[in-house]
């Protein structure tokens, strides 16, 4: 069976600098040639440290950002040849949960209109009696009360803000959601809450997720297969197992070298991975590997040529030179 979600040398640069006429004259490229696949049903976690292109990825998906390259494909539809109102049929089918809780919601709507605007977008509900009828059970859903279409954003906790978000997205019955670090601003309590009910949506739903974050050990339990980025590319992709099993990237081994083990013993003996020097500026990114400055392997093909991703077996694909 074809994939839900098919990414396709996707590229988005923003303009940083222009000439007195007003071409372009500097780019920075946030992202740049990632390519992916996400199976119906499926939850893919994209990882790396701030300002690696995560947010930027799924912003272009969905076409919050223009592309600048690429292809992204959503059950075989090519989404950046859409029209706009072609484009607003498949919102339908793609929505998303965004990072801050706090930002993404209007603070002078009610919630029952923040949760019914989709409704009255797409006009899925034929009176305002079935409207209300939609929204209170969104709202159930997500384990909130119906009394609590009538309040404001700012009567809500953070871990309630959040459930306010994903009944938003959920209102037009998505089959793929892009979970942008929908937990990072969250207390730890509630983080666990929030991911369990993201897992009984997509059981019960049958949902694709692509989830984006920077902490490895969610991800791990979250995810079938993980992505990790680096400065705008994907630089290992595998099954989430096999990845935390046998990390081939050395990115990847730094990353999950940080994740504190709660055993006293294990973490005052294990080797911790400090990553040496400064993330290169993705206004003008080196030539070759882009992590090569950074790496206490590199080697002078590092410097002269971009690693390809390679398929090192059993879906396994890492860009390095040493494998």
């Amino acid at each position: 069976m074809a994939p839900l979600i098919e990414v396709k040398n996707l590229k988005k640069y923003f303009v940083v600098a222009r000439t007195r006429l007003g071409a372009p004259k500097s780019w920075l490229k946030a992202v740049d040639d990632v390519s992916f696949t996400i199976d119906r049903g499926e939850t893919l976690g994209l990882v790396g440290e701030s300002g690696c292109g995560k947010t930027t990825v799924g912003r272009t998906i969905c076409r919050l950002y223009e592309p600048t390259g690429g292809e992204v494909l959503f059950d075989g539809q090519p989404v950046f040849k859409l029209d706009r109102r072609e484009m607003l049929a498949m919102r339908r089918k793609m929505q998303m949960i965004f990072q801050d809780p706090y930002a993404s919601l209007n603070p002078r709507m009610t919630v029952g209109d923040i949760v019914g605007e989709p409704i009255d977008i797409h006009r899925l509900a034929s009176s305002k009696a079935e409207r209300d009828e939609m929204v209170h059970e969104l709202l159930h859903t997500v384990g909130l009360s119906p009394e609590h279409a009538a309040r404001f954003p700012h009567e809500f906790s953070g871990g309630q803000r959040q459930r306010i978000g994903v009944a938003r997205a959920l209102a037009v019955n998505p089959s793929f959601i892009i979970c942008d670090e929908p937990i990072s601003a969250l207390d730890v309590s509630i983080q666990a809450q929030i991911i369990n009910m993201l897992e009984e949506l997509q059981e019960k739903r049958g949902l694709s997720y692509l989830f984006i974050a920077h902490d490895l050990s969610m991800v791990k339990h979250t995810s079938r297969r993980v992505a990790v980025m680096y400065l705008g590319k994907i630089v290992e992709l595998a099954e989430s197992v096999e990845l935390y099993r046998n990390p081939l990237h050395p990115y990847t081994k730094a990353l999950l070298s940080a994740i504190p083990i709660p055993d006293p013993d294990v973490e005052r003996t294990r080797h911790r991975i400090i990553l040496e020097g400064d993330v290169p500026s993705p206004i003008d990114p080196p030539a070759g590997c882009r992590f090569r400055g950074r790496c206490s392997y590199a080697m002078p093909v590092c410097a002269e040529q971009e690693p390809p991703m390679r398929d090192v077996g059993d879906g396994h694909h890492v860009a390095c030179h040493l494998i």
